[in-house]
């Protein structure tokens, strides 16, 4: 018997692959999804759930269509998803006055809209309408760069978004909340180690009813 599938956007090498590997360790069937088959499949491959390894999606994540197509096959392929944990960003140097709308709108639709469409093909594929959605949030959310603007931009929004879900869904039996890490992900402080974070990743799923929050400050 498995906890149901997890649903992991947004995979390489670092915190999305801890993250792969920390569910499946709780008896997750686990989906990874990227851009990079290659390097993907060769993640899926260092995975091992209760069924076997991990399986890979290929998906740009800002292609509206194409994410939801992926989130339904991994469903179908997998079992209902009890977890979704949107990790993806897109990191882009830019400042305040040197940024362009088209910049913009390109990482604005991985770091923010890509979260939105996966909440919401998400929320209905849930097993038995209970499950966990999680969403990969940065210190850039209340502390803005001004080198880093169009992420800070992102994850201010993401933030946002994903406090008014967690108040849209108060009532319901899914949680959703959003870790906001205050640091650098494998920067040498073993707080910020990969498989570290992951575990507060899966602290949060475990949470009864009664502590879920809207967000975890890391």
């Amino acid at each position: 018997m498995t906890e149901g599938t997890a649903l992991i956007v947004g995979v390489g090498p670092g915190l999305g692959l801890a993250l792969a590997r920390a569910f499946a360790a709780e008896g997750h069937q686990v989906a990874l999804f990227g851009r990079d088959i290659e390097r993907l499949t060769a993640l899926s491959a260092e995975v091992t759930t209760p069924d076997g390894t991990a399986r890979a999606y290929q998906v740009d994540v800002a292609d509206a269509d194409a994410l939801q197509a992926a989130l339904r096959s991994a469903a179908h392929d997998l079992g209902a998803p009890s977890v979704l944990v949107y990790n993806a960003a897109q990191l882009v140097q830019d400042t305040p006055t040197g940024l362009d709308a088209e910049q913009l709108a390109r990482t604005f639709a991985v770091n923010v809209t890509g979260a939105v469409v996966a909440a919401r093909t998400v929320l209905p594929l849930l097993d038995g309408g209970r499950g966990t959605l999680l969403f990969t949030g940065g210190s850039l959310a209340v502390r803005p760069s001004p080198l880093y603007t169009s992420l800070s931009l992102g994850k201010a929004a993401l933030r946002a978004y994903v406090q008014a879900l967690h108040e849209e869904q108060q009532g319901s039996e899914v949680q959703v909340t959003t870790v906001t890490i205050d640091g650098q992900i494998g920067g040498g402080d073993p707080r910020l180690a990969p498989e570290v974070v992951a575990g507060a990743f899966v602290d949060v799923h475990r949470r009864p009813r009664g502590e879920w929050e809207a967000e975890l400050r890391y």
